[in-house]
């Protein structure tokens, strides 16, 4: 690190301690040229997931988001807390791991839907009719075949 004072690279460390609630690392350093002090901070580099929506918009990739859509698909089901977030942690990895700066919110769905549909039909069937955007019964009714036709 370069002293901001006389620009040498011989710095060192003298303190360090965690910062934003250990999200950072605040560090005290001495310039050994110089000998004046500075504070520097180091974070972890994050890239801003967006989401690239339907219609070709994009958001910022939003956890709460798919919580809540799995949390509605499994209203009044038999499911714990722990379960959810188990499947949503499941999705954020497989999301994160792409490692891109943007990811089609279609993938986050179909991710979704297959947590689901291993998860329960009922929440399956939820989540699908609302993400698929059913239009008519028999949609929903096509959907349904598909599930019992699999179970089987």
């Amino acid at each position: 690190m370069k002293c901001p004072f006389c620009g040498s690279d011989n710095t060192k460390v003298i303190d360090s301690r965690p910062a934003d609630d250990n999200l950072a690392i605040r560090r005290r350093r001495e310039c050994e040229d110089c000998k004046k002090r500075f504070t520097t901070y180091e974070k972890v580099e994050t890239i801003p997931l967006m989401v690239i929506k339907k219609d070709g918009t994009r958001e910022r990739y939003d956890r709460r988001k798919i919580e809540d859509g799995v949390l509605r698909a499994c209203h009044k089901r038999p499911f714990t807390a722990e379960q959810i977030q188990h499947h949503v942690d499941d999705v954020e990895t497989a999301v994160y791991n792409r490692e891109e700066s943007e990811v089609p919110s279609s993938f986050i769905g179909e991710l979704l839907m297959d947590k689901l549909k291993d998860l329960e039909a009922v929440a399956y069937v939820r989540f699908a009719s609302v993400y698929r955007e059913f239009k008519d019964v028999n949609t929903f009714v096509n959907e349904l075949k598909k599930v019992l036709d699999s179970e089987e």
